[in-house]
Protein backbone atom coordinates (compact mmCIF):
# COMPACT_ATOMS: atom_id res chain seq x y z
CA UNK A 1 0.00 0.00 0.00
CA UNK A 2 1.28 3.44 -0.89
CA UNK A 3 0.47 6.98 0.26
CA UNK A 4 -0.47 10.11 -1.63
CA UNK A 5 0.17 13.34 0.27
CA UNK A 6 -2.08 16.11 -1.00
CA UNK A 7 -0.84 19.67 -1.44
CA UNK A 8 -4.45 20.81 -1.17
CA UNK A 9 -6.24 18.76 1.52
CA UNK A 10 -9.85 17.77 0.82
CA UNK A 11 -12.75 17.35 3.21
CA UNK A 12 -14.06 13.80 3.55
CA UNK A 13 -16.85 13.00 6.01
CA UNK A 14 -16.36 16.38 7.68
CA UNK A 15 -12.60 15.96 8.21
CA UNK A 16 -9.69 17.58 6.36
CA UNK A 17 -7.66 14.82 4.74
CA UNK A 18 -4.08 15.40 3.61
CA UNK A 19 -2.91 11.81 3.12
CA UNK A 20 -4.65 9.08 1.13
CA UNK A 21 -3.56 5.47 0.98
CA UNK A 22 -3.95 3.51 -2.23
CA UNK A 23 -3.15 0.15 -3.78
CA UNK A 24 -3.27 -0.27 -7.55
CA UNK A 25 -2.91 -4.01 -7.02
CA UNK A 26 -6.39 -4.00 -5.50
CA UNK A 27 -8.07 -2.69 -8.67
CA UNK A 28 -10.51 -5.34 -9.90
CA UNK A 29 -12.04 -5.87 -13.33
CA UNK A 30 -15.24 -4.27 -12.06
CA UNK A 31 -13.36 -1.27 -10.73
CA UNK A 32 -11.54 -0.88 -14.04
CA UNK A 33 -14.88 -0.86 -15.87
CA UNK A 34 -16.31 1.58 -13.34
CA UNK A 35 -13.32 3.89 -13.86
CA UNK A 36 -14.03 3.89 -17.58
CA UNK A 37 -17.74 4.60 -17.05
CA UNK A 38 -16.94 7.49 -14.69
CA UNK A 39 -14.38 8.85 -17.13
CA UNK A 40 -16.93 8.76 -19.95
CA UNK A 41 -19.52 10.48 -17.77
CA UNK A 42 -17.05 13.22 -16.92
CA UNK A 43 -15.75 13.77 -20.45
CA UNK A 44 -18.38 12.85 -23.05
CA UNK A 45 -20.47 16.00 -22.72
CA UNK A 46 -17.25 18.04 -22.96
CA UNK A 47 -16.28 16.63 -26.37
CA UNK A 48 -14.07 14.06 -24.68
CA UNK A 49 -14.43 10.34 -24.82
CA UNK A 50 -12.12 7.54 -25.70
CA UNK A 51 -8.43 8.28 -26.13
CA UNK A 52 -7.99 5.06 -28.09
CA UNK A 53 -5.24 3.61 -25.90
CA UNK A 54 -5.64 3.30 -22.15
CA UNK A 55 -1.96 4.17 -21.69
CA UNK A 56 -2.65 7.62 -23.20
CA UNK A 57 -6.04 8.27 -21.59
CA UNK A 58 -5.31 10.82 -18.86
CA UNK A 59 -8.92 11.05 -17.69
CA UNK A 60 -8.99 7.27 -17.31
CA UNK A 61 -5.77 7.49 -15.30
CA UNK A 62 -7.50 9.84 -12.85
CA UNK A 63 -10.33 7.42 -12.23
CA UNK A 64 -8.03 4.39 -12.00
CA UNK A 65 -6.12 6.19 -9.24
CA UNK A 66 -9.41 6.95 -7.51
CA UNK A 67 -10.30 3.24 -7.71
CA UNK A 68 -6.94 2.39 -6.11
CA UNK A 69 -7.79 4.79 -3.27
CA UNK A 70 -11.35 3.54 -2.72
CA UNK A 71 -10.15 -0.09 -2.89
CA UNK A 72 -8.38 0.36 0.44
CA UNK A 73 -10.61 3.15 1.81
CA UNK A 74 -14.20 1.99 1.28
CA UNK A 75 -15.47 4.91 3.38
CA UNK A 76 -14.26 7.35 0.71
CA UNK A 77 -16.58 8.11 -2.17
CA UNK A 78 -15.47 8.95 -5.70
CA UNK A 79 -17.34 12.27 -5.34
CA UNK A 80 -14.95 13.11 -2.48
CA UNK A 81 -11.94 12.39 -4.68
CA UNK A 82 -13.31 14.45 -7.57
CA UNK A 83 -12.71 17.50 -5.36
CA UNK A 84 -8.95 16.98 -5.53
CA UNK A 85 -7.35 20.02 -7.14
CA UNK A 86 -4.13 21.66 -8.27
CA UNK A 87 -0.95 19.64 -8.61
CA UNK A 88 -2.65 16.77 -6.77
CA UNK A 89 -4.64 16.10 -9.96
CA UNK A 90 -1.39 15.31 -11.75
CA UNK A 91 -0.39 12.99 -8.92
CA UNK A 92 -3.59 11.03 -9.56
CA UNK A 93 -2.76 10.93 -13.27
CA UNK A 94 0.72 9.60 -12.43
CA UNK A 95 -0.70 6.82 -10.25
CA UNK A 96 -3.18 5.76 -12.93
CA UNK A 97 -0.63 6.04 -15.73
CA UNK A 98 1.82 3.87 -13.82
CA UNK A 99 -0.92 1.29 -13.35
CA UNK A 100 -1.53 1.14 -17.11
CA UNK A 101 2.10 1.12 -18.20
CA UNK A 102 3.95 -1.08 -15.70
CA UNK A 103 4.06 -4.80 -15.55
CA UNK A 104 3.62 -6.95 -12.51
CA UNK A 105 7.05 -7.44 -10.91
CA UNK A 106 8.00 -11.10 -10.41
CA UNK A 107 6.03 -13.01 -13.07
CA UNK A 108 7.09 -10.77 -15.96
CA UNK A 109 10.73 -10.66 -14.91
CA UNK A 110 10.79 -14.41 -14.51
CA UNK A 111 9.19 -14.98 -17.91
CA UNK A 112 11.48 -12.44 -19.58
CA UNK A 113 14.63 -14.02 -18.15
CA UNK A 114 13.45 -17.53 -19.08
CA UNK A 115 12.72 -16.35 -22.62
CA UNK A 116 16.08 -14.64 -22.89
CA UNK A 117 18.07 -17.62 -21.67
CA UNK A 118 16.19 -19.96 -24.00
CA UNK A 119 16.50 -17.62 -26.97
CA UNK A 120 20.11 -16.54 -26.55
CA UNK A 121 21.83 -19.92 -27.15
CA UNK A 122 19.92 -20.66 -30.37
CA UNK A 123 21.05 -17.55 -32.32
CA UNK A 124 24.61 -17.89 -30.95
CA UNK A 125 24.82 -21.54 -32.00
CA UNK A 126 23.26 -20.83 -35.39
CA UNK A 127 25.62 -17.91 -35.99
CA UNK A 128 28.73 -19.83 -35.00
CA UNK A 129 27.71 -22.81 -37.16
CA UNK A 130 27.19 -20.41 -40.09
CA UNK A 131 30.60 -18.80 -39.49
CA UNK A 132 32.32 -22.16 -39.17
CA UNK A 133 30.70 -23.34 -42.38
CA UNK A 134 31.78 -20.20 -44.23
CA UNK A 135 35.37 -20.20 -42.93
Amino acid sequence: MEKLTLSNPITINGKKVKTLTYDTGAITVGMFAEAEALKLRATTHKAGGSAGATELDYSMHLYLAMMAITAVNPDIDIADLERISGPDVMELVRIGRNFTTTRSGAPSEQNDSESSSETTPEPSTSQSESSDGNA
